[in-house]
Protein backbone atom coordinates (compact mmCIF):
# COMPACT_ATOMS: atom_id res chain seq x y z
CA UNK A 1 0.00 0.00 0.00
CA UNK A 2 3.10 2.48 0.79
CA UNK A 3 4.38 1.44 -2.70
CA UNK A 4 1.29 2.76 -4.77
CA UNK A 5 0.95 5.82 -2.26
CA UNK A 6 4.80 6.93 -3.35
CA UNK A 7 3.76 6.04 -7.19
CA UNK A 8 0.99 8.32 -7.13
CA UNK A 9 2.95 11.43 -5.07
CA UNK A 10 6.46 10.62 -7.28
CA UNK A 11 4.08 10.86 -10.01
CA UNK A 12 2.65 14.11 -9.60
CA UNK A 13 5.72 15.50 -8.96
CA UNK A 14 6.91 14.51 -11.71
CA UNK A 15 4.30 15.70 -14.02
CA UNK A 16 4.59 19.36 -12.59
CA UNK A 17 8.50 19.70 -13.06
CA UNK A 18 8.20 17.97 -16.66
CA UNK A 19 5.11 21.04 -17.40
CA UNK A 20 7.79 23.66 -16.00
CA UNK A 21 10.00 24.20 -18.80
CA UNK A 22 8.42 26.72 -21.45
CA UNK A 23 6.04 29.32 -22.25
CA UNK A 24 2.38 30.21 -21.61
CA UNK A 25 -0.14 32.05 -19.54
CA UNK A 26 -0.36 30.20 -15.97
CA UNK A 27 -3.46 31.23 -13.65
CA UNK A 28 -4.45 30.01 -10.73
CA UNK A 29 -8.43 30.12 -9.43
CA UNK A 30 -8.35 32.77 -6.81
CA UNK A 31 -12.21 32.20 -6.39
CA UNK A 32 -10.92 28.75 -5.51
CA UNK A 33 -8.75 28.18 -3.40
CA UNK A 34 -10.19 24.42 -2.56
CA UNK A 35 -8.68 20.77 -2.51
CA UNK A 36 -11.79 18.68 -3.75
CA UNK A 37 -12.00 15.28 -1.06
CA UNK A 38 -12.51 11.84 -2.98
CA UNK A 39 -16.15 12.39 -0.99
CA UNK A 40 -19.29 13.50 -2.07
CA UNK A 41 -21.80 15.05 -0.89
CA UNK A 42 -24.33 12.40 0.92
CA UNK A 43 -27.72 11.69 -1.71
CA UNK A 44 -30.49 14.34 -0.73
CA UNK A 45 -27.91 16.57 1.27
CA UNK A 46 -27.48 20.43 0.23
CA UNK A 47 -24.21 22.27 0.94
CA UNK A 48 -24.21 26.11 1.18
CA UNK A 49 -20.07 27.41 1.13
CA UNK A 50 -18.63 30.71 0.66
CA UNK A 51 -15.35 30.51 -0.13
CA UNK A 52 -12.84 33.95 -0.14
CA UNK A 53 -9.46 34.92 -0.68
CA UNK A 54 -7.84 38.41 0.48
CA UNK A 55 -4.88 39.80 -1.84
CA UNK A 56 -2.91 41.00 1.31
CA UNK A 57 0.38 41.79 -1.10
CA UNK A 58 -0.12 41.86 -4.34
CA UNK A 59 0.58 43.15 -7.67
CA UNK A 60 0.13 46.07 -9.02
CA UNK A 61 -1.47 45.89 -12.99
CA UNK A 62 -3.91 43.52 -14.14
CA UNK A 63 -3.31 40.54 -15.65
CA UNK A 64 -0.41 39.70 -12.99
CA UNK A 65 -0.54 37.68 -10.13
CA UNK A 66 -3.93 36.17 -9.42
CA UNK A 67 -5.88 39.10 -11.45
CA UNK A 68 -6.69 37.96 -15.07
CA UNK A 69 -8.41 41.29 -16.31
CA UNK A 70 -8.11 44.84 -16.06
CA UNK A 71 -8.11 45.57 -12.16
CA UNK A 72 -4.75 44.83 -9.95
CA UNK A 73 -4.82 41.97 -7.55
CA UNK A 74 -3.49 44.24 -4.66
CA UNK A 75 -6.29 44.93 -1.96
CA UNK A 76 -8.66 42.74 -4.47
CA UNK A 77 -11.56 40.46 -2.45
CA UNK A 78 -12.60 37.16 -4.01
CA UNK A 79 -15.92 35.46 -3.06
CA UNK A 80 -17.34 32.93 -4.15
CA UNK A 81 -20.78 31.36 -3.43
CA UNK A 82 -21.36 27.84 -3.66
CA UNK A 83 -24.61 25.32 -3.73
CA UNK A 84 -24.08 21.68 -3.69
CA UNK A 85 -26.59 18.81 -3.93
CA UNK A 86 -26.39 14.99 -3.71
CA UNK A 87 -27.52 13.37 -6.42
CA UNK A 88 -26.32 9.99 -5.75
CA UNK A 89 -24.10 8.36 -3.60
CA UNK A 90 -21.44 8.98 -5.55
CA UNK A 91 -22.42 11.85 -7.56
CA UNK A 92 -23.01 15.55 -6.73
CA UNK A 93 -23.80 18.92 -8.89
CA UNK A 94 -22.95 22.51 -8.14
CA UNK A 95 -23.49 25.78 -9.41
CA UNK A 96 -21.11 28.97 -8.57
CA UNK A 97 -21.73 32.75 -8.02
CA UNK A 98 -18.79 34.63 -8.47
CA UNK A 99 -17.87 38.25 -7.22
CA UNK A 100 -14.89 40.09 -6.49
CA UNK A 101 -14.75 43.73 -4.66
CA UNK A 102 -11.42 45.23 -6.54
CA UNK A 103 -9.64 48.02 -4.31
CA UNK A 104 -11.28 50.96 -4.55
CA UNK A 105 -14.11 49.42 -7.53
CA UNK A 106 -16.84 48.48 -5.30
CA UNK A 107 -18.53 45.05 -5.79
CA UNK A 108 -18.64 43.02 -8.89
CA UNK A 109 -20.37 40.49 -10.62
CA UNK A 110 -17.60 38.19 -11.88
CA UNK A 111 -19.21 35.17 -13.45
CA UNK A 112 -20.68 31.68 -12.91
CA UNK A 113 -19.71 27.83 -13.02
CA UNK A 114 -21.65 24.87 -13.08
CA UNK A 115 -19.98 21.36 -12.35
CA UNK A 116 -20.25 17.47 -11.47
CA UNK A 117 -18.49 15.67 -9.55
CA UNK A 118 -18.21 11.82 -8.02
CA UNK A 119 -16.34 9.47 -6.65
CA UNK A 120 -15.60 5.63 -8.59
CA UNK A 121 -15.89 2.74 -6.36
CA UNK A 122 -16.39 2.55 -2.51
CA UNK A 123 -13.72 3.98 -0.19
CA UNK A 124 -10.72 1.56 0.16
CA UNK A 125 -11.29 -0.60 -3.19
CA UNK A 126 -8.44 0.54 -4.84
CA UNK A 127 -4.76 1.35 -3.05
CA UNK A 128 -5.50 4.98 -3.65
CA UNK A 129 -9.26 6.45 -3.83
CA UNK A 130 -10.50 8.18 -7.31
CA UNK A 131 -12.83 10.73 -8.21
CA UNK A 132 -13.76 13.11 -11.19
CA UNK A 133 -14.42 16.90 -11.65
CA UNK A 134 -16.34 18.49 -15.14
CA UNK A 135 -16.60 22.10 -14.68
CA UNK A 136 -18.54 24.97 -17.24
CA UNK A 137 -16.78 28.37 -16.39
CA UNK A 138 -19.02 31.32 -17.77
CA UNK A 139 -17.46 34.48 -17.30
CA UNK A 140 -19.79 37.13 -18.26
CA UNK A 141 -17.78 40.15 -17.08
CA UNK A 142 -14.29 40.63 -19.25
CA UNK A 143 -12.62 42.92 -16.67
CA UNK A 144 -11.78 39.70 -14.27
CA UNK A 145 -11.18 36.98 -17.60
CA UNK A 146 -11.30 37.40 -21.20
CA UNK A 147 -12.61 33.68 -21.74
CA UNK A 148 -16.19 33.46 -21.87
CA UNK A 149 -16.90 29.94 -21.55
CA UNK A 150 -13.87 27.36 -20.67
CA UNK A 151 -13.97 23.75 -19.46
CA UNK A 152 -12.17 22.38 -16.24
CA UNK A 153 -11.50 18.44 -15.78
CA UNK A 154 -9.90 16.87 -12.62
CA UNK A 155 -9.11 13.61 -11.55
CA UNK A 156 -9.10 13.51 -7.91
CA UNK A 157 -7.05 11.01 -5.95
CA UNK A 158 -6.58 10.34 -2.15
CA UNK A 159 -5.25 8.85 0.54
CA UNK A 160 -5.85 8.01 3.79
CA UNK A 161 -3.18 6.54 6.60
CA UNK A 162 -3.89 6.86 10.04
CA UNK A 163 -5.10 10.14 10.90
CA UNK A 164 -3.15 11.71 7.66
CA UNK A 165 -4.84 12.30 4.64
CA UNK A 166 -2.96 13.24 1.35
CA UNK A 167 -5.02 14.65 -1.64
CA UNK A 168 -4.20 15.96 -5.34
CA UNK A 169 -6.28 17.28 -7.78
CA UNK A 170 -4.47 17.74 -11.34
CA UNK A 171 -6.13 20.36 -13.09
CA UNK A 172 -6.87 20.60 -17.14
CA UNK A 173 -8.63 23.54 -18.28
CA UNK A 174 -9.63 24.73 -21.97
CA UNK A 175 -10.91 27.40 -23.47
CA UNK A 176 -14.29 26.80 -25.04
CA UNK A 177 -15.15 30.38 -26.26
CA UNK A 178 -13.10 33.84 -26.20
CA UNK A 179 -9.58 34.71 -25.97
CA UNK A 180 -7.45 31.30 -26.26
CA UNK A 181 -10.28 30.00 -28.14
CA UNK A 182 -7.09 28.17 -30.12
CA UNK A 183 -4.73 26.97 -27.81
CA UNK A 184 -4.80 23.25 -25.96
CA UNK A 185 -5.25 22.50 -22.15
CA UNK A 186 -3.62 24.71 -19.52
CA UNK A 187 -2.11 22.71 -16.11
CA UNK A 188 -2.53 23.71 -12.35
CA UNK A 189 -2.96 21.98 -9.19
CA UNK A 190 -4.17 22.31 -6.11
CA UNK A 191 -3.46 19.33 -3.62
CA UNK A 192 -3.03 19.13 0.52
CA UNK A 193 -2.03 17.33 3.62
CA UNK A 194 -4.22 17.35 6.35
CA UNK A 195 -3.96 16.06 9.82
CA UNK A 196 -7.12 14.68 12.02
CA UNK A 197 -6.32 16.17 15.68
CA UNK A 198 -9.52 17.11 16.55
CA UNK A 199 -13.56 17.08 15.10
CA UNK A 200 -12.78 20.94 15.82
CA UNK A 201 -9.48 21.83 15.25
CA UNK A 202 -7.08 20.42 12.83
CA UNK A 203 -3.70 21.62 10.96
CA UNK A 204 -3.08 21.15 7.30
CA UNK A 205 -1.00 22.24 4.44
CA UNK A 206 -2.33 22.92 1.03
CA UNK A 207 -0.78 23.69 -2.38
CA UNK A 208 -1.81 25.71 -5.85
CA UNK A 209 -0.13 26.77 -8.97
CA UNK A 210 -0.56 26.75 -12.67
CA UNK A 211 2.04 26.35 -15.07
CA UNK A 212 0.45 27.59 -18.24
CA UNK A 213 -0.34 25.47 -21.71
CA UNK A 214 0.96 22.20 -21.25
CA UNK A 215 2.30 22.40 -24.57
CA UNK A 216 3.91 25.75 -23.51
CA UNK A 217 4.44 26.45 -20.63
CA UNK A 218 5.33 29.35 -18.88
CA UNK A 219 9.30 29.88 -17.02
CA UNK A 220 9.16 29.30 -13.94
CA UNK A 221 8.98 32.19 -12.16
CA UNK A 222 6.51 33.18 -14.63
CA UNK A 223 4.25 30.64 -13.07
CA UNK A 224 2.05 30.45 -10.10
CA UNK A 225 2.67 28.48 -7.36
CA UNK A 226 1.75 28.98 -3.41
CA UNK A 227 1.67 27.17 -0.31
CA UNK A 228 -0.62 27.54 2.23
CA UNK A 229 -0.62 26.41 5.74
CA UNK A 230 -4.52 26.26 6.86
CA UNK A 231 -5.99 25.08 9.65
CA UNK A 232 -10.23 23.47 9.42
CA UNK A 233 -12.72 22.26 11.76
CA UNK A 234 -16.05 22.31 12.77
CA UNK A 235 -17.98 25.23 14.62
CA UNK A 236 -21.23 25.17 16.06
CA UNK A 237 -24.21 24.22 14.42
CA UNK A 238 -22.04 22.37 12.63
CA UNK A 239 -20.60 25.19 9.96
CA UNK A 240 -17.06 23.91 8.69
CA UNK A 241 -14.22 26.36 8.22
CA UNK A 242 -10.77 26.23 6.35
CA UNK A 243 -8.90 29.47 6.37
CA UNK A 244 -5.10 30.29 6.58
CA UNK A 245 -2.60 32.59 4.82
CA UNK A 246 -1.07 32.24 0.73
CA UNK A 247 2.45 32.50 0.14
CA UNK A 248 3.67 33.00 -3.30
CA UNK A 249 6.67 30.81 -3.77
CA UNK A 250 7.47 32.20 -7.76
CA UNK A 251 7.97 36.16 -8.90
CA UNK A 252 4.62 35.80 -10.92
CA UNK A 253 2.39 34.89 -7.88
CA UNK A 254 1.32 37.14 -5.62
CA UNK A 255 3.18 37.38 -2.30
CA UNK A 256 0.21 36.93 0.47
CA UNK A 257 -3.06 36.21 0.77
CA UNK A 258 -5.56 35.10 3.48
CA UNK A 259 -8.19 32.42 2.70
CA UNK A 260 -11.67 31.62 4.67
CA UNK A 261 -14.16 29.21 3.80
CA UNK A 262 -17.45 28.22 5.20
CA UNK A 263 -19.65 25.95 4.85
CA UNK A 264 -22.80 24.29 5.91
CA UNK A 265 -24.63 21.11 5.00
CA UNK A 266 -28.63 20.12 5.49
CA UNK A 267 -30.50 17.12 4.53
CA UNK A 268 -32.92 18.49 2.29
CA UNK A 269 -34.39 15.39 0.83
CA UNK A 270 -33.26 13.24 -2.48
CA UNK A 271 -34.81 12.67 -5.95
CA UNK A 272 -32.71 9.81 -6.88
CA UNK A 273 -32.79 6.28 -4.86
CA UNK A 274 -29.82 4.63 -3.17
CA UNK A 275 -26.61 3.71 -5.38
CA UNK A 276 -26.25 0.10 -6.06
CA UNK A 277 -24.14 -1.88 -3.83
CA UNK A 278 -22.30 -3.34 -6.99
CA UNK A 279 -22.12 -0.06 -8.57
CA UNK A 280 -18.48 1.76 -8.95
CA UNK A 281 -20.01 4.93 -11.26
CA UNK A 282 -23.77 5.95 -10.04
Amino acid sequence: MKKHLQLVVIGTLLSISFLCVRRAEAQVDPWEFEVYPYQTEGRGVLELETDNAVIANGHGHGGEGTAAGDFRSQGMWYNQYEFTYGLTDRIEAAAYLLMASPSGHGYWYAGSEYRVRGRLFDPGALPVDLGWYAELEWHHTPEFDDADIELELRPILEKDIGRFSFITNPIFEKVLKGVGTGQGFEFGYSAGVYYRWTRYLSPGVEFYGGAGLINDTDPLNQQQHYIVPVVWGELPRGIEYNVGPGFGLTRGSDHVFVKFNLEIERFVGAIFGPSSESGWFF
